[in-house]
This record gives C-alpha cells, structure tokens and sequence, in this order.
C-alpha cells in the first residue's frame, strides 16, 4: 500500500511532513521516527515500513523540524520532544483504536524515550528501539540512558550484537537494570545500520526481517 502523506503541525515549531502507512487489517500501529543523518523517506526508514505493512502493523513515518529544513544539525532536545509528541497525537488520531507503540532508529528512539520519561505519550503501550545509541562511537557510558529509569512502559531492544552506539556489556547492564520492563533482542553480527558483514553469510534483509519478526511478537505480548 502506498504511504500516505500528511502534515503535522509542531506547536511553535512549523509543520513537519509525515507518512501514514497502514494495511488492510492492521492489528497495531507504531509511531516511527528517523536516525539523525537520514530522513522519514531513507530506504532504511521505508524497509521498516514496508515490512512492518506485511506483517500487519501501521506505521506513521514523520520528520523532525531540522530535517524538514534539510539542516545536519539535529533539533535540541524541547524540540524534538514535541515533535515526538505532535506525531504520537497524529498517529492516535490516524489509528482508529489500534494499539499503538513509539519509537525510531538511534536518534530517534532516544528522543521518543526522553519524550516519554518527561510526561508519558498519550495512548502509547510500549517503545521500540531500532539500535538504541547508548553512546558516542569510542565513548562507552550508559549516561544516554539514565532517562530510562523514568519510563514506565514496556521497552524493545533491537540491537545488533556489532553496533559501535551501544558496548554490549554496557547495554546488557542497562537492559538488566530497568527490569521487566525492557527486552533485549540481539541482531548476530549486525553493526548500528543492522548490516552484518558479507563474510558472517547473513544479508540485510535477512537481518531486518528478525528485527522485524522480534518486535511485531514483542507487541503482541505487550
């Protein structure tokens, strides 16, 4: 099915563009935001999607406001947050009463999160974590996620076991830490870009569809 476009409005911040993309039948919705280098419309962002659509779950892709500006640097923290919070409204509105779940790839997972801890999202049940950057390539700490501890529903880690953002010892301890609340899935040999190396014999695609698999099973359970 063909996304739909739609605008939405960002209290005090402009409008930013957004894609409703949702099946015939859909059993669940996820509120999905983008990394911090590339938009909603990168082919990472629209194979999520479009997997997702093939196993029955609607997706509301949307910008932040730097993107929507074609800026590289990303919005500060106020911002996006209320752009996290305009597209979880948009998405509830979209939904019709399906079950609906937030997060995004790296940068846009952390500011979902953050947007959660500060007051929870309306009609949200869980978060999605495509790569959750726990911290800056060469820099171990689990600083990024100290927010965490103030987020009160059900979290997805989709990690790959190689990502340079997230030292695995150090997200096992974060994940550990928060309880059953969290869930950690690890992606074998899949780096941040959940791209494993060709000698390792697994292929993109290959990797995406067990993220995939893992999450849309996560959201039923929850």
């Amino acid at each position: 099915m063909a996304a739909e476009p739609l605008s939405i409005p960002v209290p005090g911040h402009g409008d930013v563009s957004a894609l409703w993309q949702a099946p015939a039948g859909a059993w669940a919705g996820l509120v999905l935001a983008h990394g911090a280098g590339a938009g909603m419309t990168h082919k990472s962002m629209a194979a999520i999607a479009d997997g997702l659509e093939g196993l029955g779950v609607a997706t509301l892709r949307y910008q932040f406001p730097y993107m929507e500006r074609g800026s590289k640097r990303v919005d500060a923290a106020p911002v996006a947050h209320a752009t996290v919070r305009a597209a979880a409204a948009a998405a509830k509105a979209r939904a019709a009463g399906l079950p609906l779940f937030a997060g995004g790839r790296s940068f846009g997972g952390r500011m979902t999160s953050q947007a959660q801890a500060a007051a929870p999202l309306d009609g949200i049940r869980g978060l999605v974590f495509f790569a959750f950057p726990l911290h800056p390539a060469g820099k171990p700490s689990t600083d990024r996620a100290a927010h965490l501890d103030e987020v009160a529903v059900p979290m997805l880690f989709l990690q790959g076991d190689n990502d340079a953002l997230a030292e695995l010892a150090l997200l096992r301890t974060t994940v550990d830490r928060l309880g059953s609340r969290a869930r950690l899935h690890l992606l074998a040999h899949a780096d941040h870009a959940f791209h494993a190396p060709a000698r390792t014999g697994r292929k993109d695609p290959e990797v995406l569809a067990e993220a995939l698999a893992a999450a849309t099973d996560w959201m039923r359970g929850v």
